[in-house]
């Protein structure tokens, strides 16, 4: 009988940059523990609302975000992956999670969130943007008619609010954040590895 791997949810939202980093690496590493992950796509907004703020953290404050940018500039040249600063931060991911929890997307929730990250992160297109999102589904097969109008349904978005909703009660307060099998939580791409080595067991002490 085969051995149930253990999971760990990735959560994260379109518009954060590091949630881009992590959401290009995460199942690579996953596989080397032999971790499943989950991927919940959820949204910021309300999240930095209950904290009293209007605006992201990296706008709210201007030398946390100068040196944020230059931060993925330094990471993506180290990991070599693309990376174009969005002429407009943070963008509106509303639409594209969304469309990540619908019946026709979910097969390929990791391809198309990852799609969407490279069209934000390294083309530099406006991830809200019907056209640029039905690009990515056709890339990727998908039925965009399908998907688009699944996104609009009572169904999903209630989904996406009671994701976000389950995010802010259960202490997740930026992204990405990776919540393991027994509730241990951590914030940020600099603990994926810690996270994961933490979801597969290897990483408990004592």
């Amino acid at each position: 009988m085969a051995t149930k791997l253990k999971t760990v949810q990735f959560w994260y939202e379109f518009a954060s940059p590091y949630s881009y980093l992590a959401a290009m690496r995460v199942n690579e590493v996953a596989v080397a523990y032999e971790v499943r992950v989950d991927w919940k796509p959820f949204l910021l907004g309300p999240v930095f609302k209950q904290q009293g703020l209007n605006d992201s953290p990296f706008n709210v404050f201007k030398a946390k975000g100068a040196y944020m940018w230059r931060d993925m500039e330094r990471i993506c040249n180290e990991l070599d992956i693309g990376f174009k600063k969005p002429s407009v931060f943070p963008q509106n991911g509303l639409l594209a999670a969304r469309l990540a929890l619908c019946d026709e997307v979910r097969p390929k929730r990791v391809e198309f969130s990852q799609g969407v990250y490279l069209m934000q992160f390294v083309m530099g297109y406006d991830i809200s943007n019907f056209v640029n999102l039905h690009s990515v589904l056709e890339n990727l097969g998908l039925n965009s008619k399908k998907a688009f109008a699944q996104s609009q349904s009572n169904e999903v978005k209630l989904a996406l609010r009671n994701q976000t909703q389950w995010a802010m009660e259960n202490g997740i307060f930026g992204a990405p954040m990776f919540v393991c099998g027994d509730g241990e939580l951590f914030w940020g791409h600099d603990r994926l590895e810690q996270a994961v080595a933490w979801g597969a067991g290897s990483g408990h002490k004592g």
